[in-house]
């Protein structure tokens, strides 16, 4: 789909809140219109204090949404109206008080009900006082909607209206039109590709109570999982044991042991894809599993024979065809010379490689930074961002990747 025609008849909502940036809405109403959307605007109770809903009306063509009580038509549910068969919430600009309503699900005027009731892809661009985009409750506050999946477009560096100069202003319209169009191209770019992860530890038992294992909470394999699904893929999830959520619209494998999972993957590998194996498999097993309980009395010591668990990205690059292979390296020195050799080794389109000794990244949180090493031994390093979001970027680059069929 060309860039020009991808919000061609797209319906956009575009939410506004109560600040002096309120005027450049009517600018990003305009390019939306232009490139041919269809734009519902609603504004916040204090954003009509800054601009009329007239000027919005009169552009978008259609009613404007501002009043919760003492519409017309506020029986009519107007905030459940408007967003229906929605394909994009913009909130542009976005003010300190409606992120904070945004994350933590505060409903009191027209734009805050909208944005509780709206569950589609959402993008947030923040415009204040340098000071307040700094403040700590507000960054908190991001970081928690982008761990939602939220999309934020940076305010710009520069002269604000308080007369201070510093990061606050709203991004340029035409910067937020590209952002939407990038959004609506990577909605479907891994549609009727069937991508095959695997995440979670795996538990290696020693006795009917006992098991090795790994602190490995799964949520970067089912962030990937999840992601891959939004952007129109079919996704098989092959999970060690986690207490996260089962992901909706994907298909989902359980399993306990190394072992257990090499044998669905390689059942299921010639069916896929892209294989990325984001499970923190275990290297080693016992080499006997006691029928019962291994009892602490009389014994000073226990000695355990632990040995290699299955190869599984091994195993598969043996039956690769097609297929793009995607690896990770988590590890707690020579993180990139380590990447490298394990890339080598297994004859890897990608490896992912994060450092686990590092505060925040490592297993069981909720961001990650991670280095990306493609085949030709190219290095990228991701920001430090919510699991969600590196899911999304390492996506882009695996599309990149994919083989290029002899038609195309």
């Amino acid at each position: 789909m060309s860039n020009n025609t991808v919000l061609c008849d797209k319906k956009i909502i575009l939410g506004v809140s109560g600040s002096i940036a309120a005027y450049k809405a009517v600018e990003v109403l305009r390019l939306l219109v232009q490139a041919g959307a269809r734009v519902h605007v609603v504004m916040s109770a204090n954003a009509v204090k800054f601009i009329t809903p007239l000027t919005f009306e009169a552009l978008s063509g259609n009613p404007v949404y501002h009043e919760v009580f003492d519409s017309n038509s506020s029986s009519l549910m107007e905030h459940i109206r408007v967003i229906e068969s929605a394909d994009l919430l913009l909130i542009a600009p976005a003010t300190a008080g409606i992120i904070g309503k945004m994350a933590n699900g505060i409903a009191d005027d027209s734009l805050s009900n909208l944005c509780v009731s709206y569950n589609g892809v959402t993008i947030v661009a923040p415009a204040m006082n340098d000071n307040m985009y700094a403040n700590l409750a507000v960054k908190e506050n991001i970081k928690k909607m982008k761990r939602r999946g939220v999309k934020f477009v940076d305010p710009e560096q520069g002269e604000l209206a308080c007369g201070s100069i510093g990061q606050g202003r709203l991004a340029d319209p035409s910067n937020l039109l590209e952002s939407i169009k990038k959004e609506f191209n990577s909605m479907n770019d891994f549609y009727g590709l069937r991508l095959l992860v695997t995440a979670g530890p795996t538990h290696e038992p020693l006795d009917p109570v006992r098991f090795i294992t790994n602190p490995s909470s799964g949520k970067m394999g089912y962030a990937l999982a999840s992601a891959a699904r939004d952007r129109g893929a079919t996704v098989t999830l092959i999970s060690g044991p986690t207490s996260i959520p089962v992901p909706e619209g994907v298909r989902f494998v359980s399993c306990r042991t190394a072992c257990e999972m090499n044998d669905h993957v390689l059942q299921m590998f010639s069916d896929c894809d892209i294989l990325i194996m984001c499970a923190a498999v275990g290297d080693f097993a016992p080499k006997q599993i006691k029928k019962e309980k291994i009892k602490k009395k009389g014994k000073s010591s226990l000695d355990i024979q632990l040995l290699p668990t299955e190869d599984i990205l091994k195993n598969v690059a043996a039956k690769k065809d097609r297929q793009l292979l995607v690896g990770f390296a988590a590890e707690s020195e020579n993180l990139t010379q380590s990447a490298l050799e394990k890339l080598r080794d297994k004859k890897l389109d990608f490896i992912v490689a994060n450092d686990i000794s590092s505060p925040g990244i490592g297993f069981q949180s909720e961001s990650n930074q991670v280095t990306l090493i493609n085949k030709d031994e190219n290095t990228k390093k991701l920001p430090l961002l919510p699991k969600v979001e590196i899911a999304h970027l390492l996506l882009d680059d695996f599309i990149k990747g994919m083989p290029r069929s002899e038609e195309s």
